[in-house]
C-alpha cells in the first residue's frame, strides 16, 4: 500500500452557534488546505471531535470530505477515524467509509474497557479490518487520550502476516525508540505516520516522511519549511522554525487546550465555531487577547492563507 508523504491536516468539524454540524464550510475548508500544501486529511480524530459526535454526524463529516475528493483531479489523501468502544459500531463506520470512497479508515484502542494486552488489541483491530478487507487500516496511537499504551512494534508483530490490509500507526506519542522499531520493523514495511508536531524535527531525523497534525490547519507554510530546511542540512534554522511551532502551541495550553485550535483558524479566515462539552468554548474577550498573544508571536509569514 501507498505511503502518504508530507503533511496530513487533522480538521476540526465545523460547528454552528447551537453545536450542530455545520458541513457548509467544509468545500472552502478543503480548498484553503489544498492551497496550502497539505497532502491528506484526518477526519473525525481527536482535532475533529470524532468522539463527541454521534455516529450519524460521523458519517456525514466523512461524506462531505469525501465528496470533495471525488470532484478534485488531484485529491488529498482521506484517513476516516472510526475507532470507538464498540466494536460493531466501528464496524458500521468503516463500511460506509469505503462505500463513500474514504482511502483509508483508522481504529482507536478501546478506551473504557481497555484491552488486557496487546493480543486483545490486534484481534480488536482484525475484527473491524476484516469488515473492509479492501481499505487500508490504521491504528490510531494516542495513549495519553486512550490510556491503552502497548509498544506498538508489540502490535506491529501481532499484526504482521495477520491482517493484510493494515497499512500502518499514526503515532501521537512521544516514544522515540518504540517508534524507531516500528520503522524499521518488516524491512519497513508499515506506514508510521508522525502525529506530534511540537517535535517533528526529532521524527525526521527518525526517518520519518508523513505527518499528521492540528496545527497543519492553520501553519502549514511554517512545517513545509521546516521539512525542506532539515532536508537541505540546514539544522539551525530547522531548529528555530520547530522553536516556533513549539511557541505556537504554548498558546493551546494557555487558552485552554485543543479547543484553541478553531481560535487560530478563525485568526486565519475558517471560521469553525466552538468546541462541544466538556472541552471549555473560548470567550470572545479571550479571543481578543490570543489574537494579540499570536501577533507577538511575530510569525505571521508562517500561517496558512487563502487565495
Amino acid at each position: 500500500m501507498e505511503k502518504i508523504k508530507g503533511l496530513i491536516a487533522a480538521p476540526f468539524t465545523p460547528m454552528t452557534a447551537d453545536g450542530g454540524i455545520n458541513l457548509n464550510i467544509i468545500p472552502s475548508y478543503y480548498q484553503f488546505l489544498k492551497q496550502n500544501g497539505v497532502a491528506g486529511a484526518f477526519i473525525n480524530g481527536s482535532t475533529g471531535e470524532g468522539v463527541s459526535q454521534t455516529t450519524q454526524e460521523r458519517k456525514l463529516v466523512a461524506e462531505a470530505w469525501a465528496n470533495e475528493i471525488k470532484q478534485d483531479a488531484s485529491p488529498m489523501k482521506q484517513i476516516n477515524l472510526v475507532g470507538g468502544t464498540s466494536y460493531q459500531e466501528c464496524i458500521d463506520l468503516a463500511k460506509h467509509s469505503q462505500s463513500v470512497g474514504v482511502d483509508a479508515i483508522a481504529i482507536l484502542a478501546p478506551f473504557y474497557f481497555k484491552p488486557p494486552s496487546v493480543k486483545e488489541l490486534a484481534e480488536f483491530v482484525k475484527m473491524i479490518g476484516q469488515a473492509v478487507p479492501e481499505l487500508p487500516v490504521y491504528f490510531y496511537h494516542i495513549p495519553v487520550l486512550t490510556g491503552v499504551g502497548f509498544a506498538m512494534i508489540d502490535l506491529l508483530k501481532e499484526l504482521h502476516g495477520q491482517m493484510p490490509n493494515f497499512a500502518g500507526i499514526k503515532y501521537t506519542h512521544e516514544d522515540f525508540m518504540d517508534y524507531l522499531s516500528c520503522l524499521h520493523f518488516a524491512d519497513g514495511q508499515y506506514d508510521m505516520l508522525w502525529g506530534r508536531d511540537e517535535n517533528m524535527l526529532s521524527a525526521l531525523v527518525l526517518g520519518a516522511e508523513g505527518s499528521v497534525g492540528s496545527t497543519f490547519n492553520y501553519a502549514a507554510p511554517l512545517y513545509h519549511q521546516l521539512m525542506a530546511a532539515y532536508q537541505k542540512g540546514e539544522i539551525k534554522e530547522a531548529r528555530e522554525l520547530q522553536q516556533q511551532s513549539i511557541d505556537m502551541i504554548r498558546l493551546l495550553g494557555k487558552y485552554g487546550g485543543i479547543g484553541t485550535g478553531k481560535a487560530f483558524m478563525r485568526y486565519v479566515g475558517i471560521e469553525c465555531g466552538g468546541f462541544r462539552l466538556p472541552v471549555k468554548a473560548m470567550t470572545e474577550e479571550a479571543y481578543q487577547q490570543f489574537v494579540q498573544d499570536v501577533k507577538a508571536l511575530e510569525m505571521e509569514a508562517l500561517f496558512s492563507k487563502g487565495e
